[in-house]
């Protein structure tokens, strides 16, 4: 069992769908069968983008002055269903699948955010004209971009000690957060001169708008900014120094919330900075303990090889072995599908609970010292643990460093999978089959 790299996850359309006025979505869900672009060997049709605009729209009520003209929307929402469905691509080519039982866990967790069930989800939906397979089918790729999201921080982003070390350094005399937005004036890989100027005079003149007042910084970042988060206004949340890129971290301590700066150059293009806010975040926890567990766990995986009801079936087989008598760490052995663990009878060492995530996690808190859960099913397959022991640590100084070391690696993660989802875009065939871009084809809008 390996534990996943801590990633700052968007929010799924799917949710914000489902969150925002569904009357709203239902004004443009009636089908239409033109197709709206091709994307390599896939398509996104009419009735797609504009349920996508519908939400955009849900999400902007009583602030609708902030969103660009029709035509600049259109083109901005049918980026991203480019993006979902390249994602999307990628991630089924690696082999990253979505299986109906975590599917049904994700709808039936919506359903209870919005305070229903998944049967008067699906009426509700039903009622104001949303047809249910497309809601889920859209579930089902958000789901499956994050988890491409998790493998790609895992194959490719690591935070060293030294860095830990140097961010806790900077910390120790400085304990400001950031509440940031930014514009961001993409530049193609290698790109040339020209291209360097055209994306120098865009942000020149987009900071021009700004200072004038003509704009506020979240409708000119929804209107102009090549980021994926340009729907959002480009907000960047609350960040510490050390999740500020340099260009822009020295520059923090004298600006003033609402002030601007940029443009200046970094590794995507151009971008435009905005402080929303400031808050002092220098005093941390002390005496902070927590609970550990000493545990043993088996596995049998859930793949293509294997059904969810052979497993089932494998895992209640061995649960029944060790109710009546087998020894667990030799079972473990003998039998468990974790190659990390099987060597070591299903060792796993000391962990808090939510290590392995929270179904792992319930199971564990759930049982006494010597016990054994009932099996239990999460993204790898079916498990058993084996509660051998319990603890309590002081966890402050690791807890510090463990937070230091998500924040870089989410700031790490950010840069290189924005880099990444432009190479992908950059190398995909596309033609837009509808409005002022229709037959433009294969390469990505220039700023």
């Amino acid at each position: 069992m390996t534990k996943r790299f801590p990633v700052l996850l968007a929010s799924l359309l799917a949710v914000s769908s489902v969150s925002a006025p569904l009357q709203v979505l239902a004004q443009q869900a009636q089908p239409l069968d033109r197709i709206a672009a091709v994307v390599d060997e896939d398509v996104i049709l009419q009735s797609e983008l504009q349920r996508a605009i519908a939400n955009i729209k849900a999400q902007y009520v009583g602030r609708e002055n902030q969103l660009p003209p029709e035509d600049v929307l259109s083109r901005q929402v049918l980026e991203r269903l480019v993006l979902v469905k390249l994602q999307v691509a990628r991630a089924q080519g690696s082999g990253i699948r979505v299986g109906d039982q975590e599917l049904n866990q994700a709808m039936n967790a919506i359903a209870q955010q919005n305070g229903s069930n998944l049967d008067a989800l699906r009426q509700r939906l039903a009622h104001d004209g949303i047809d249910f397979n497309d809601f889920r089918a859209s579930v089902r790729d958000e789901i499956t971009v994050q988890r491409l999201r998790q493998s790609f921080a895992q194959s490719r982003i690591s935070v060293s000690e030294g860095e830990v070390d140097a961010a806790l350094k900077q910390q120790a005399t400085i304990g400001n957060q950031y509440h940031l937005a930014h514009i961001l004036i993409a530049l193609p890989d290698g790109a040339n001169a020209d291209q360097i100027a055209t994306g120098q005079k865009k942000a020149d003149g987009v900071k021009a708008l700004l200072d004038k007042g003509e704009l506020d910084f979240n409708a000119a970042a929804v209107r102009y900014s090549d980021s994926p988060n340009a729907l959002e206004g480009g907000d960047l949340g609350w960040r510490s120094l050390d999740e500020i890129p340099q260009a822009f971290a020295q520059m923090m301590e004298k600006m003033k919330p609402g002030e601007v700066v940029g443009p200046i150059r970094g590794p995507s293009g151009f971008q435009l900075l905005k402080l929303v806010d400031v808050r002092d975040a220098s005093a941390a926890a002390s005496g902070n303990t927590i609970t550990e567990y000493h545990g043993r766990h088996i596995l049998v995986r859930v793949d293509d090889h294997q059904t969810d009801a052979a497993a089932k079936a494998k895992i209640d087989t061995l649960r029944a072995r060790i109710a009546g008598g087998a020894d667990f760490e030799t079972v473990a052995k003998e039998s468990s599908e974790d190659n990390n663990s099987k060597g070591q009878g299903g060792d796993l060492g000391w962990f808090p609970a939510d290590a392995f995530g929270p179904a792992f996690g319930q199971q564990v808190s759930g049982i006494q010292d010597g016990n054994v859960s009932q099996p239990f099913r999460t993204d790898a397959g079916w498990h058993i643990v084996q509660r051998v022991a319990t603890r309590q640590t002081d966890v402050t100084t690791d807890n510090q460093r463990a937070q230091v070391r998500e924040t870089i690696g989410r700031r790490k993660l950010e840069d290189e999978y924005n880099r990444f989802l432009q190479e992908l875009r950059g190398e995909a065939y596309v033609s837009f089959r509808s409005g002022d871009r229709a037959e433009n084809t294969a390469t990505p809008p220039q700023s």
